[in-house]
């Protein structure tokens, strides 16, 4: 797929409403082909958190080891957040670059997709309806997002 789409919320009563209309802008561009599609979704900052959006072929093997890695090496997890072939760690801002290179030693087929105090990111191969319903990307709030 060839297209860009994004949009910037002002209006903070809308921000419920992100990922739903990132969502139909990036439905429309399903015309281009159906390679692949991916979102990034910009929502609020936890103070002194990181996010980092890691993926994986075998979300049933490496998941549940991403919590006793980072723990191994002295990382605390503030939260973890599972959809489909994707997770949300939460740790702390300060412990981003050991984390990323913890997990990479211990689970080097987990692919890491971004890496932020506020965004996620979410990219598989298909139609973006169906990666659009695999992350639940519809549910999602926040102030602004982009199809990357």
């Amino acid at each position: 797929m060839c297209g860009i789409v994004g949009l910037f919320l002002k209006d903070k009563s809308l921000e419920p409403e992100l990922g739903t209309l990132l969502s139909d802008m990036l439905v429309t561009l399903t015309d281009r082909g159906p390679d692949s599609a991916g979102i990034a979704i910009y929502g609020s900052a936890d103070r002194g958190l990181a996010k980092l959006t890691v993926q994986s072929a075998a979300p049933q093997r490496d998941f549940p080891k991403i919590k006793e890695t980072l723990s191994a090496a002295g990382i605390p997890v503030a939260s973890l957040h599972l959809k489909d072939t994707h997770a949300v760690v939460a740790i702390a801002a300060d412990k981003l670059d050991a984390a990323r290179a913890a997990l990479s030693a211990a689970l080097p087929e987990l692919r890491v997709m971004g890496a932020g105090e506020a965004m996620e990111i979410y990219k598989e191969t298909g139609l973006p309806k169906d990666v659009v319903s695999r992350f639940s990307i519809r549910k999602m709030s926040g102030t602004h997002g982009n199809r990357r």
